[in-house]
């Protein structure tokens, strides 16, 4: 498994990314049907969380074997490889009784699977390069964070801890942080619902609650423009924020 994962420019088609998808296909596919996706050039990224909650987790297996879709490790992810190991009725609590429900073979197959999911994600644009995590990028710069999940400087602990701000942290959003991440063009996230796509610094937060009867909000990394928002409504105040 690669602790990050890079593309290179595409050239032929246009690059988006989506917001936290948990177990919702049918309703992702739509959104990429109204933007006329093309899979032949056309690339997806999510930003994680591909699972739990929806009724369509056991779709991702399909999605992660089509070429065109690629996927950063969120923290409902990260249960999935976990499973073993995990707080199991926390994770049931919030939304894991789809995975709870199958035999051992089938609950392996997943984890195989997510296990290959990278923590983080860098595409290259005409513009820049542009970063995806799920969460949160654990250091002021990029390249320290990515130095540093490659590469813990002084235990693997430490490494791990990075591995849990990726997909975890909530803290720039709570402070509304709009310091940037310097040496990215932007950096892409999800983990947080928020009403609309909503940008601090040069952070876009783009999980726009498609999985709690919200919308899901394409963003095109070529143009840092998002698709609009049909009747956004407010989801700041939900309890659940796991």
């Amino acid at each position: 498994m690669s602790q990050i994962k890079r593309f290179e420019i595409n050239t032929a088609g246009r690059d988006f990314a989506v917001g936290d998808i948990h177990g919702h296909f049918t309703q992702l596919q739509s959104a990429l049907d109204a933007t006329e996706f093309d899979p032949a050039v056309d690339r997806l990224f999510s930003v994680g969380d591909l699972v739990d909650r929806g009724p369509e987790c056991r779709d991702v297996l399909a999605w992660l074997d089509k070429p065109w879709f690629n996927a950063v490790r969120g923290n409902h992810d990260d249960y999935v490889v976990r499973f073993d190991t995990c707080d199991a009725e926390n994770w049931i609590y919030n939304g894991g009784s789809w995975f709870a429900g199958m035999n051992r073979d089938e609950q392996e197959e997943f984890r195989v699977q997510f296990a290959e999911l990278p923590f983080a994600i860098e595409v290259e644009t005409a513009g820049g390069l542009v970063g995806i995590v799920h969460a949160e990028c654990g250091r002021t710069t990029w390249a320290q964070f990515r130095a540093e999940l490659l590469e813990p400087i002084h235990s693997r602990q430490e490494q791990k801890n990075m591995r849990n701000t990726a997909m975890w942290s909530r803290k720039r959003i709570d402070a509304m942080d709009e310091s940037g991440i310097p040496d990215l063009r932007a950096m892409i996230v999800g983990h947080e619902v928020v009403s609309e796509a909503t940008w601090l610094g040069n952070v876009a937060y783009i999980d726009t609650g498609g999985h709690r009867g919200g919308h899901f909000t394409l963003l095109n990394l070529q143009t840092l423009e998002c698709i609009p928002p049909v009747n956004p409504k407010n989801y700041w105040d939900l309890e659940e924020r796991a």
